[in-house]
């Protein structure tokens, strides 16, 4: 490939292509660059579209006269509005710009044709290897259904995911006020509205609801008119009684595509042919003209073109695969809207706005401080009271706040006995004002330990130990509770400590392990043997044996560990529980031996005392526990007693396929929540107080779980309070610490202000 591409090709001419044609002849006039679109010049999907500053500001920077035309035609405004059963809330503060589609278009071909771009209408392109061997750069714009990404799969892998819901592109002839979000509830279930303005005179209305419900109306035997009149007439008030137009569009379903490749020799995807990203983030157009921005640049920068292409790829990836995750909780946001219906209606506007986790409490405050402090008083908030220091109750225990130290094995101690490392770790983390601090797993057997160097509460020495640190806690920090997290280790015991080599089998001394079924954690592991009758009783004794050791060393709380692969949950998983007795197969019949040591756990547990359980929500793996069967799991273990469940995915199965992302697992802890109707703990890459306000106030969760800041800082719930100025009782300083309540003084960071002004 050449150092500079002087002849380009452009397969597609929509913003993405067209941009990045115009980019690239600005550039270096000398190149020849040519655009084929098979459609005509005036066709299009779709009405408006919605830039962000951000974007704005690229396109300003690099073409200051596409940037003068867009703004000449941009329709701005800052309002949201949600209307819930009736009741209008309006959000300010959030800052759009939209114009036509068509107009986009007008403005970026009048663009490429004054900078010499070869603009080929109504034409198809030719063949992409024919295309890569007569130009230095094939840029294949050509869309979500590229032809170019399906005759090269094999290179590029494309992803493409089908979703659930139903939608169709409409325009309206009239100007809404505001970015608009209506909800329908019909006798066939329930349908919303996407409305913005695009110009002074015409609205985007997208119409959206869920495959069975498009179907349960009979949209699916109406042709477009007649899907349109009844589109209009279902959001007749929002529309005002006016109709609304189709242009090309009709009922799809979206697709998000991914790609694990963005390039192939001289031939590269941009915008949807690359990635895409649910409209109701509205970030399509977005990302496709920030991609030729970065393509044209890294051209631009880099010594040749496949430097170029490898250096393009990975400045974009993470950026669309933040928008992604983004898009992907927006869009599982309103496929599964109905169950945020019951919420109280600012509550539920709250949690409209906060849906893609991009827009947070702390950043809508900012926006609407207005808005933001009536949803707070909605909620319980006494004055000045972020949320996450609201108190929460389970059974006889009143938390003092929502901020819980995650379990995390510290792989620590000698016997099975905690020692002054465990009393120094879980007794800093008390006073640093969390509500409640849970203990690492507590093995209920030797056997049934991770690695050496875990704890248990399988012999009365270990019991006397963990009463020296209970005791710590509530005669130190005060207002502080302490909770238990029982568990055995299943398959996956008898392994080197984390640091020496995570999962890894001991390299001697084992001791033989049990599961479910007889199958290996990880290839070359040890098999587990299966469980007989009789040893699932004697496992049950010994969960109720350390429980009762537990209660008499003062814990406040006791979690049953349910979650991440060991032993109960691999009675969850089915693919773990190859069982064919009475412990295997259905659901149900996988959760009867976990419900069983629940039950007598609860039994010999403290009635005032809370019990709660961790599970693992999906395996990440196919085949593995759902998200229906978490719903499932969490209602029965709610209907034996517990207070509430600790939601967290993964670690069942070695050949898992996480999704990671910031709040990652919030997600399953919102669903159980609102589909089994218990209280939850959510885990999972919550960083933030932030975050933790926002999900708390959402009403995604009850309690939030945080592992790894409480490891980065012990004070971590106290220096939260610090931070937003809250002096309440949801975080008491212990007297000893009062004296560093406030952020230490740094030296001056500013510098000398000038003195005079001299004129020219």
């Amino acid at each position: 490939m050449p150092a500079r591409p002087l002849r380009v090709a452009v397969v597609g001419g929509g913003p993405g292509g067209l941009y990045a044609a115009a980019l690239l002849k600005r550039l270096d006039p000398e190149r020849h660059v040519t655009v084929w679109e098979r459609n005509p010049p005036d066709e299009t999907f779709g009405f408006g579209v919605v830039l962000s500053d951000e974007t704005l500001g690229g396109i300003e920077h690099a073409d200051p006269v596409v940037h003068a035309a867009l703004s000449e035609d941009f329709v701005r405004w800052d309002d949201i509005d949600i209307v819930h059963r009736g009741v209008r809330h309006r959000s300010g503060g959030h800052g759009f710009a939209a114009l036509g589609r068509h107009r986009l278009l007008e403005i970026l071909h009048e663009r490429c044709r004054s900078l010499g771009v070869d603009l080929r209408f109504r034409t198809r392109a030719p063949d992409t290897a024919g295309l890569a061997a007569h130009h230095d750069l094939v840029i294949a714009a050509d869309g979500v259904h590229s032809t170019t990404r399906e005759t090269h799969a094999a290179v590029f892998r494309p992803r493409v995911t089908e979703h659930r819901c139903r939608y169709i592109w409409l325009a309206a002839d009239f100007a809404f006020d505001a970015f608009r979000f209506d909800i329908a509830e019909t006798g066939h279930g329930v349908m919303q509205l996407h409305g913005y303005p695009y110009a002074a005179d015409a609205s985007t209305v997208i119409v959206e609801m869920r495959e069975e419900v498009w179907r349960a109306a009979g949209f699916d035997e109406l042709g477009v008119r007649e899907s349109v009149e009844r589109c209009a007439k279902i959001f007749s008030e929002a529309l005002r009684g006016r109709p609304l137009r189709s242009g090309n569009s009709a009922w799809t379903t979206f697709r998000t595509v991914a790609n694990e490749r963005w390039s192939h020799g001289n031939v590269v995807l941009l915008g949807d042919a690359a990635h895409t990203a649910h409209f109701s983030i509205g970030s399509g157009t977005k990302l496709a003209v920030e991609d030729a921005l970065a393509l044209a640049a890294c051209l631009e920068e880099r010594p040749d073109v496949a430097t170029a292409l490898a250096a393009y790829e990975e400045e974009r990836r993470p950026v669309v695969a933040s928008t992604q995750r983004a898009a992907r909780a927006s869009l599982e946001w309103f496929e599964n809207l109905g169950l945020y219906l019951g919420l109280p209606s600012r509550q539920f506007a709250f949690n409209l706005l906060t849906r893609s986790r991009r827009v947070t409490h702390d950043n809508l405050r900012l926006r609407d401080a207005r808005f933001t402090g009536a949803v707070e008083r909605e909620f319980g908030c006494p004055p000045g009271t972020p949320p996450m220091f609201t108190p929460f109750r389970l059974r006889g225990l009143t938390l003092r706040n929502r901020v819980v130290v995650s379990p995390m094995d510290m792989y620590s101690a000698t016997d099975g006995v905690p020692g002054d490392f465990h009393l120094v770790h879980l007794g800093a983390r008390a006073l640093g004002g969390a509500g409640l601090v849970m203990t690492e797993m507590v093995c209920v057997s030797e056997r049934g330990r991770i690695t050496p160097g875990c704890t248990g509460l399988y012999t009365g020495r270990q019991a006397e130990a963990w009463r020296r640190i209970t005791d710590f806690v509530h005669t130190r920090a005060p207002g502080t509770a302490i909770g238990v997290q029982l568990g055995h280790s299943g398959r996956k015991g008898s392994t080197k400590l984390m640091w020496e080599g995570m999962d890894e089998p001991l390299p001697d001394a084992n001791w033989p392990l049990v599961a479910a079924s007889p199958l290996p954690y990880k290839p070359g592991g040890q098999t587990p043997r299966r469980l007989t009758r009789a040893q699932l009783t004697d496992i049950r004794e010994q969960f109720t044996t350390a429980a009762e050791r537990a209660a008499r060393a003062g814990f406040d709380l006791l979690e049953l560990h349910c979650a991440h692969g060991y032993l109960l949950s691999g009675f969850l998983s089915p693919l773990t529980n190859l069982r064919t007795d009475a412990y295997g197969g259905s659901l149900e019949r996988r959760l009867r031996f976990p419900l069983e040591v629940f039950e007598a756990v609860r039994a010999v547990w403290p009635a005032e005392r809370p019990m709660t359980v961790r599970i693992s929500a999906t395996d990440w793996a196919g085949g593995g526990t759902t998200a229906e069967d978490a719903v499932g799991i969490a209602r029965a273990f709610a209907a034996h007693g517990a207070d509430a469940i600790d939601v967290s995915t993964g670690q069942v199965v070695a050949e898992e396929r996480p999704e990671f992302g910031r709040s990652y697992q919030t997600p399953f802890a919102d669903r159980i929540r609102h589909e089994a109707r218990v209280p939850v703990i959510a885990v999972g890459a919550i960083s933030s107080w932030d975050d933790v306000n926002s999900l708390i106030l959402a009403g995604r969760t009850d309690l939030c779980a945080l592992g790894r800041p409480h490891l980065y800082d012990p004070n971590w719930t106290l220096h939260a309070a610090a931070e937003q100025g809250y002096e309440g009782p949801g975080a008491g300083w212990p007297d000893p610490y009062r004296a560093g309540s406030r952020r230490p003084r740094t030296g001056r960071t500013d510098a000398p202000k000038p003195r005079l002004r001299l004129g020219g």
